[in-house]
């Protein structure tokens, strides 16, 4: 009786605050009333899991209550039930919520810290202030929305030191060849499940030449050449377009050339150390349109500065190799 009980207590502390949680998905997933609720939002991806861990603490008993650290990690287990249930079902990507389920989580703490400290302190207007918070998400939503996303433009520099001849350098820069799966160490993007680095073709060194990056999965960047001067220096502007893209390949809410990351340019500089050392640079620019930059923006550099690091490495190898 005592183990049914038990039981039943866990089911609504666990089943309730995953039912709120799939609500939430739901409203911020539609595209309905005028675009009022998005999940790339602050009010999703920060107080959504929050009201998660206002509730989950809320319906706990008051003696688990008292232990700070169930109070900081008990939601953690209903932000985990409800990854694990959207992955499972294919509601969305692996690498969309691997990346924001750091801010889930410390929401989700902050939240079941603020309801146990109401539950202890036995405010009398402790379900008043509990149910004001658990709609912080829909009331604070149709404000952000309104505010607006602000476009954001970044840079991802990178480089490498290679002994090589400059020729050698250049050759394998501007065209790169079949990268086979051993040469690729792009640890970062294969975690996430991005497509991998396949080869880059060059139909002409000189401004105006056209160059087709191409990835696995169907990804391929179509890239024009804009600036240079032979074995020191290319820009070329960067376009992916997103119906070219299998809806497979990648989550919508990081697939390149969306409505919310886009990749702009990329520069190789050569620069000479000394007689036989040569400093490849490798830096591109591109743009989030989200309410988040400020987060947002850790996670798409580390990814582009992963997939320059990895290309770099690879032109380093082969120049050396010669």
């Amino acid at each position: 009786m005592v183990l049914f009980k038990t039981l039943k207590r866990m089911l609504i502390i666990v089943g309730i605050p995953t039912l709120f949680a799939f609500l939430s998905y739901a409203v911020f997933r539609t595209d309905s009333l005028n675009g009022l609720f998005t999940i790339m939002s602050i009010s999703f991806i920060l107080l959504v899991p929050f009201g998660i861990g206002v509730i989950t603490v809320y319906l706990s008993n008051i003696e688990r209550i008292k232990s700070l650290s169930y109070r900081l990690m008990m939601p953690w287990v209903v932000i985990m039930v409800f990854f694990f249930i959207t992955l499972f079902f294919g509601f969305e990507g692996w690498a969309c919520w691997l990346m924001i389920m750091p801010v889930f989580f410390g929401a989700a703490s902050l939240g079941g810290w603020l309801a146990g400290r109401a539950r202890l302190r036995k405010h009398t207007n402790e379900r008043l202030q509990i149910s004001l918070l658990v709609l912080l998400p829909f009331l604070i939503s149709p404000v952000e929305r309104y505010i607006g996303e602000h476009p954001s433009i970044y840079k991802a520099y990178t480089y490498i030191d290679i002994n090589a001849d400059k020729v050698h350098i250049w050759n394998n820069a501007t065209r790169v060849r079949g990268i086979s799966s051993t040469e690729d160490k792009g640890w970062l993007t294969e975690t996430l499940g991005f497509p991998r680095p396949i080869r880059a073709e060059l139909n002409y060194n000189g401004v105006g030449g056209y160059r087709k990056a191409i990835f696995d999965k169907g990804l391929i960047f179509h890239e024009q050449v804009t600036d240079y001067t032979d074995q020191e220096f290319m820009r070329f502007t960067i376009k992916a377009n997103p119906h070219e893209i299998p809806s497979t390949t990648m989550d919508e809410h990081v697939v390149i050339g969306g409505d919310y990351f886009d990749v702009i340019d990329g520069t190789y500089e050569l620069e000479q150390l000394n007689r036989k050392t040569y400093r490849l640079h490798l830096y591109s620019h591109f743009k989030l349109t989200t309410t988040f930059n400020f987060y947002a923006g850790l996670w798409a550099g580390w990814i582009m500065k992963d997939i320059q690091n990895n290309i770099l490495q690879v032109i380093k190898q082969r120049a050396e190799d010669i």
